[in-house]
């Protein structure tokens, strides 16, 4: 009687923890398939230089390679709304951008900063002007980073909380552009593509503050792009294009699938 006893206090167990293991399994599933996404940004988002761009995307070039339509496509969420945008900086992202977002909203995702920093004159003025310009065009845009792209970022961040209040939001930044002392034998000196790197790296400090003071998630891909920086043998990111320039200084699809694609996976 004991050992009967035993055998079915075992089963009991087993058939309760069974339940209890398939319970969570679909509970999963279910908060998957509810979730509404929104990606918004600017061309890290959009997918710029990935290739692939929607027809009706425009001079947005929205990319079926970029880290939004990867984590919808593993994630099959209940709706999807792809307003990132190349070119978008925080005025163009509340103005332009935020059109999806409601109460219902459970996820979004965003970069956005670059553009406001001056990102794509600091790479022209690099590419073409040598050395001193440069470096002269780093610090002006350093000092932007410093004094005013804070603002620039709380407003973009308050106006998606207020008009997603029970969004989950998630904030990516940018990877670090060059390896130095890789395999580069021409273009920028070792000392302009270090002010560029550092210039990254601040901007990225700036941005991971303005989130955690909102309370956001802050997804940081640098690691992942470390050794495909351009110069690595192996980039993830397109160095000066200049058959396709609107590519230069983007991620290739690898950069989508292999950089952004696992950090937003790990967060959201």
């Amino acid at each position: 009687m004991k050992l009967s006893r035993l055998a079915s206090v075992a089963a009991t167990l087993a058939a309760v923890l069974g339940l209890g293991i398939g319970g969570a399994g679909v509970a999963s599933a279910q908060e998957a398939a509810a979730t509404s996404y929104v990606a918004l940004g600017d061309s890290y988002s959009s997918g710029v230089g990935a290739g692939s761009y929607y027809s009706d995307s425009g001079s947005c070039r929205r990319s079926s390679k970029a880290y939004p339509v990867l984590w919808k496509n593993a994630n099959a969420p209940a709706s999807f709304h792809f307003t990132a945008c190349s070119g978008a900086r925080t005025t163009d992202v509340i103005n332009n951008q935020l059109g999806p977002l409601n109460s219902g909203t459970s996820l979004v995702s965003i970069s956005v900063g670059g553009n406001d920093a001056g990102f794509a004159d600091a790479m022209t003025t690099c590419v073409l002007q040598g050395e001193s310009a440069c470096v002269s065009r780093i610090n002006q845009a350093r000092q932007y980073i410093a004094n005013t792209l804070p603002g620039r970022l709380d407003a973009v961040y308050d106006a998606i909380r207020a008009k997603a209040p029970n969004a989950r939001i998630v904030v990516l930044n940018y990877p670090r552009f060059y390896k130095l002392n890789g395999s580069c034998w021409v273009g920028l000196s070792e000392t302009s593509r270090a002010a560029i790197n550092a210039a990254a790296d601040h901007l990225s400090d700036v941005i991971a503050k303005r989130v955690a003071d909102h309370g956001f998630t802050f997804g940081d891909v640098r690691g992942r792009f470390t050794g495909h920086e351009i110069c690595s043998g192996d980039s993830w990111l397109h160095s000066v294009d200049w058959l396709n320039i609107t590519n230069s200084y983007h991620p290739k699809a690898a950069g989508q699938s292999g950089g952004y694609y696992p950090v937003m996976e790990g967060l959201a």
